[in-house]
């Protein structure tokens, strides 16, 4: 474990969110298998009315900026890769207003994880200048944002 990992506890309730819930802790592609533990909690959240799900999202994007600055401090590195609280709420964004469905949720998974890893204009600007707990959420935000307006997308064309 490096020793910036040893400072966290997962006993601390903000740095288990940061990690999400431990899956940041992946030794390989910690922001994919933060992405895959967010999709049961994104089943429990489709459930909600609409302005349930929204509200869900702006607690847990506020939540995010707080607890990913307290880990990240606790860390003393900025937005280490186990720090994945930022692909939970990027994932939801991603699947709002989508129908639940095993081919929905691969397909907002996939379109996701590519707005994250590739980063294109203007999610690279937010993510290199944009710092704290902010720019820790802020660029998983914009993928989410992008992969749901793809999203939105193929369901009216295959529609």
């Amino acid at each position: 474990m490096d020793k910036a990992l040893a400072r966290l506890s997962l006993r601390n309730p903000l740095h288990l969110c940061a990690l999400g819930l431990g899956s940041g802790l992946s030794p390989k592609a910690p922001g994919t298998a933060g992405t895959v533990a967010a999709i049961p909690l994104y089943l429990l959240l489709a459930q909600l009315p609409l302005s349930g799900y929204l509200l869900a999202l702006v607690v847990s994007f506020v939540f995010g900026v707080w607890c990913c600055q307290k880990a990240s401090d606790d860390m003393g590195v900025h937005d280490h890769g186990a720090i994945v609280w930022d692909e939970f709420v990027g994932f939801w964004i991603t699947m709002l207003l989508v129908p639940v469905s095993p081919l929905n949720i691969l397909l907002g998974f996939l379109l996701f994880r590519l707005f994250d890893i590739v980063k294109p204009w203007p999610i690279k600007v937010l993510d290199k200048k944009v710092h704290g707990g902010f720019g820790i959420m802020i660029d998983d935000v914009l993928a989410g944002v992008f992969a749901a307006i793809s999203m939105q997308i193929i369901l009216l064309v295959l529609n």
